[in-house]
């Protein structure tokens, strides 16, 4: 899922399929949701740049599931469409917590720009960095859990020490091959790759970058240990 995708909540499948046509040639990828269960799975489970929810969804309310979205600390922008336009209905919508109210009919520009209003207000979340679990050799994330080999891991651990400084290939070796009579510094190439090639499949805020004549480093945000194992 991309940082530009939105939730649409619409039991009528003309409309949001309007809105997700319209939505993608402004750049925006979407999801759309006919019904209130279904989208409280959504708010719980995924990353949404925003939500455009209707008021009137079959049997149920909309305003009922943005009430109970920010009951749950959910502060993505929403937007609310409704055919009801008087000040009470729009009053109703902004006090269920909805950042914006739309009436239908609308216009298409008009809706772009009040949501990119509410997605420059709304706060940056700073991604949380990946966590390392020495009895495991594991790297855990809200993208998943990579177990690593003994010496991947002791190498991931050496980069992670200091992130963003290059380690020469010279001082990799002898802090993790030296000792145990190892041929040469191309065995740190060797597992640069394999730490690289089961990073990838997986999105864990950091890369292994090369810095040219200086070695290796993490660029990005590192992975950390948690705080009870920092203690001991």
């Amino acid at each position: 899922m991309s940082d530009r995708c939105l939730l649409i909540v619409d039991d009528d499948p003309e409309i949001a399929s309007a809105l997700a046509r319209g939505l993608a040639l402004h750049g925006y990828e979407t999801v759309t949701e006919n019904r209130a269960d279904l989208a409280r799975a959504h708010f719980r489970n995924q990353r949404f740049s925003g939500a455009i929810v209707d008021v009137m969804l079959g049997n149920d309310n909309g305003l009922d599931l943005v009430r109970e979205a920010r009951s749950n600390g959910v502060t993505l922008p929403i937007l609310v469409l409704s055919a009801l336009a008087d000040v009470e209905h729009r009053a109703k919508g902004l006090e269920a917590g909805a950042d914006d109210y739309v009436v239908k009919p609308f216009s298409f520009d008009e809706l772009v720009a009040r949501l990119r209003v509410q997605e420059r207000r709304a706060p940056v979340a700073r991604p949380d960095p990946a966590l390392m679990c020495d009895e495991t050799r594991s790297l855990r994330h809200a993208q998943g859990e990579l177990v690593l080999t003994e010496r991947e891991y002791e190498l991931l651990s050496l980069l992670a020490e200091r992130p963003d400084t290059p380690h020469s290939r010279n001082m990799i070796f002898d802090a993790l091959w030296a000792k145990e009579g190892a041929g040469n510094e191309n065995v740190v190439d060797v597992y640069i790759g394999y730490l690289r090639k089961k990073l990838a499949p997986l999105n864990f805020g950091f890369e292994i970058k090369t810095v040219r004549h200086k070695g290796f480093c993490l660029s990005g945000l590192a992975p950390r240990r948690p705080p009870s194992a920092l203690r001991n």
